[in-house]
């Protein structure tokens, strides 16, 4: 039986699998792998990598904090912000954490020092999973049998 996933941020829904194999989230408290007929949850997400495998595809998608709702037949990911990782751009990524480190060494008040932690912590998430689709070669979403990407 497989497990059903959405991806939804407050502006559309990311992501919809009817039929998805495992679901890894990044929860608060760590990595969390989800099959069909797990135990129901419910917990915040943090800044990280939500994968999403079926057979021999996968999708990857950066998410920025939000929560998930696990049930047995479903998972629903409401992210604050969310983004596939094959849409990301490794050079305006690097571009954003340079300008948030910039304005973080400037000296910034407040609210705004929070804003430019959050920019620099959206732009290494975003470089390090841009940079680890790049290390693989092809950044192809279909996988081999073996785990060998084609």
């Amino acid at each position: 039986m497989p497990i059903h996933i959405e991806l939804v941020t407050q502006e559309k829904k990311v992501f919809d699998e009817p039929d998805a194999d495992i679901v890894i989230v990044p929860a608060v408290e760590g990595e969390m792998g989800v099959l069909p007929n797990h135990a129901p949850v419910l917990t915040a997400l943090t800044f990280g990598e939500l994968v999403v495998r079926k057979g021999a595809a996968e999708e990857r998608f950066a998410v920025y904090g939000g929560v998930v709702d696990v049930r047995p037949d479903k998972v629903v990911v409401l992210a604050d912000l969310a983004e596939s990782s094959y849409a990301l751009d490794l050079e305006k990524a690097q571009e954003a954490r340079e300008r948030a480190r910039a304005l973080l060494e400037s000296g910034l008040p407040g609210e705004e020092n929070r804003d430019a932690l959050q920019a620099l912590r959206r732009a290494n998430l975003a470089v390090r999973i841009s940079q680890k689709i790049r290390s693989r070669g092809s950044g192809l979403r279909i996988l081999e049998e073996e785990g060998d990407e084609t």
